[in-house]
Protein backbone atom coordinates (compact mmCIF):
# COMPACT_ATOMS: atom_id res chain seq x y z
CA UNK A 1 0.00 0.00 0.00
CA UNK A 2 1.15 3.54 -0.71
CA UNK A 3 1.04 6.25 1.95
CA UNK A 4 1.49 9.96 1.31
CA UNK A 5 2.12 10.71 4.97
CA UNK A 6 1.80 9.38 8.49
CA UNK A 7 0.55 11.56 11.31
CA UNK A 8 1.48 10.64 14.87
CA UNK A 9 0.06 12.20 18.02
CA UNK A 10 1.00 11.08 21.52
CA UNK A 11 -1.35 11.59 24.46
CA UNK A 12 -1.81 10.12 27.92
CA UNK A 13 -4.67 7.65 28.18
CA UNK A 14 -6.80 5.63 25.79
CA UNK A 15 -9.79 7.95 26.30
CA UNK A 16 -7.70 10.90 25.17
CA UNK A 17 -6.47 8.90 22.17
CA UNK A 18 -10.09 8.42 21.10
CA UNK A 19 -10.77 12.15 21.47
CA UNK A 20 -7.75 12.96 19.30
CA UNK A 21 -8.67 10.36 16.67
CA UNK A 22 -12.23 11.69 16.48
CA UNK A 23 -11.10 15.29 16.06
CA UNK A 24 -8.53 14.45 13.40
CA UNK A 25 -10.95 12.28 11.39
CA UNK A 26 -13.50 15.11 11.44
CA UNK A 27 -10.91 17.71 10.39
CA UNK A 28 -9.68 16.32 7.10
CA UNK A 29 -9.63 13.31 4.78
CA UNK A 30 -7.37 11.04 6.82
CA UNK A 31 -7.63 7.37 7.81
CA UNK A 32 -6.92 5.83 11.18
CA UNK A 33 -4.20 3.15 11.04
CA UNK A 34 -3.44 2.03 14.58
CA UNK A 35 -2.41 3.15 18.02
CA UNK A 36 0.27 1.95 20.35
CA UNK A 37 0.26 2.15 24.14
CA UNK A 38 3.26 2.18 26.42
CA UNK A 39 4.01 2.20 30.12
CA UNK A 40 2.67 5.19 31.99
CA UNK A 41 -0.49 5.26 29.92
CA UNK A 42 1.00 6.97 26.88
CA UNK A 43 -0.82 6.26 23.61
CA UNK A 44 0.45 7.16 20.15
CA UNK A 45 -2.15 7.45 17.42
CA UNK A 46 -1.18 6.77 13.78
CA UNK A 47 -3.16 8.23 10.86
CA UNK A 48 -2.50 8.39 7.14
CA UNK A 49 -3.57 10.39 4.11
CA UNK A 50 -2.00 12.86 1.75
CA UNK A 51 0.54 15.24 3.25
CA UNK A 52 -1.74 18.28 3.40
CA UNK A 53 -4.64 16.35 4.98
CA UNK A 54 -2.42 14.72 7.59
CA UNK A 55 -0.75 18.04 8.38
CA UNK A 56 -4.16 19.71 8.79
CA UNK A 57 -5.37 16.91 11.07
CA UNK A 58 -2.29 17.04 13.31
CA UNK A 59 -2.36 20.85 13.42
CA UNK A 60 -6.04 20.75 14.41
CA UNK A 61 -5.29 18.88 17.64
CA UNK A 62 -2.22 20.99 18.34
CA UNK A 63 -4.13 24.24 17.80
CA UNK A 64 -7.32 23.20 19.59
CA UNK A 65 -6.27 20.27 21.79
CA UNK A 66 -9.04 18.13 23.30
CA UNK A 67 -6.47 17.01 25.89
CA UNK A 68 -2.76 17.37 26.62
CA UNK A 69 -0.70 16.58 23.52
CA UNK A 70 2.65 15.08 24.56
CA UNK A 71 4.21 14.99 21.09
CA UNK A 72 3.25 15.05 17.42
CA UNK A 73 4.85 14.54 14.04
CA UNK A 74 4.05 14.31 10.35
CA UNK A 75 6.16 11.95 8.28
CA UNK A 76 5.79 12.70 4.57
CA UNK A 77 6.66 10.01 2.04
CA UNK A 78 7.45 7.36 4.71
CA UNK A 79 10.21 4.87 3.95
CA UNK A 80 9.44 1.24 3.16
CA UNK A 81 10.74 0.16 6.56
CA UNK A 82 8.55 2.71 8.36
CA UNK A 83 5.54 1.45 6.40
CA UNK A 84 6.38 -2.16 7.26
CA UNK A 85 6.69 -1.41 10.98
CA UNK A 86 3.43 0.55 11.04
CA UNK A 87 1.52 -2.13 9.11
CA UNK A 88 2.86 -4.85 11.43
CA UNK A 89 1.68 -2.85 14.46
CA UNK A 90 -1.74 -2.33 12.88
CA UNK A 91 -2.01 -6.06 12.14
CA UNK A 92 -1.05 -6.93 15.74
CA UNK A 93 -3.81 -4.64 16.95
CA UNK A 94 -6.26 -6.09 14.39
CA UNK A 95 -6.82 -2.72 12.70
CA UNK A 96 -5.80 -3.92 9.22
Amino acid sequence: MSYGAFGLVEVIGSSNAILVIDQMLKTSDVSFLTWQTKCGGHATVFLTGDVSAVTAAVESVKGNPPCEIVASAVISNPSGETIRLTEEEAARNHFM
